[in-house]
């Protein structure tokens, strides 16, 4: 991982302009959350928890907005994929992030809608199934890429959907299960 992502130079190729590999990072590193000294994941889970809470207070609906979120997420993180791991010198750069954002965010998507508490018990969830990352979450990474890099994380979140839609109909909602259909 690069220590000083402003500092170390870009890949070979089109688009090195100092303003695009800044615009490139940002996005990356969700608003350069990813920067941060320590637990940079952590923080870019953070950044999914704000975003969710902005979805919750704009009053959109909020599976939807979660939905095209994700999408744009993850298509504009898989095309820069590459470019990361080229500008860091090495697989799943610790700095991108956008890759939690999008976990978190599969973690909360059907819990309509999220208090404050449910964002925060989908943080613990998510962050717990991506550093664990159990089978077969750890496999998409060698995929490479921008794949390799978002799917482990998609998949966490899969994980992390699954226990919090049984939080919500065995414990916060326990019969809630009858009218689901």
């Amino acid at each position: 991982m690069c220590a000083e992502p402003l500092a170390s130079s870009a890949p070979t190729g089109e688009g090195n302009e100092p303003m695009a590999r800044i615009l490139k990072l940002g996005f990356v590193t969700f608003g350069f959350l990813g920067l941060a000294p320590v637990a940079p994941g952590t923080f870019g889970t953070l950044g999914g928890v704000l975003l969710a809470w902005l979805f919750v207070q704009a009053g959109w609906s909020f599976p939807v907005a979660v939905l095209v979120a994700c999408t744009l997420l993850y298509a504009i993180g898989r095309s820069l994929g590459e470019w990361a791991e080229a500008y860091a010198g090495g697989k799943d750069p610790g700095f991108f992030v956008v890759d939690e954002v999008i976990g978190y965010l599969v973690t909360i998507l059907w819990v309509r809608p999220p208090s404050l508490t449910a964002l925060v018990v989908a943080f613990l969830v998510f962050r717990f199934f991506d550093i664990a990352k159990p089978p077969p979450v750890k496999r998409f990474e060698a995929i490479g890429g921008g794949d390799g890099i978002l799917l482990d994380d998609v998949v966490a979140g899969v994980y992390g959907l699954l226990v919090m839609t049984l939080l919500r109909f065995f414990v916060l909602e326990p019969g809630a299960w009858v009218h689901a259909v």
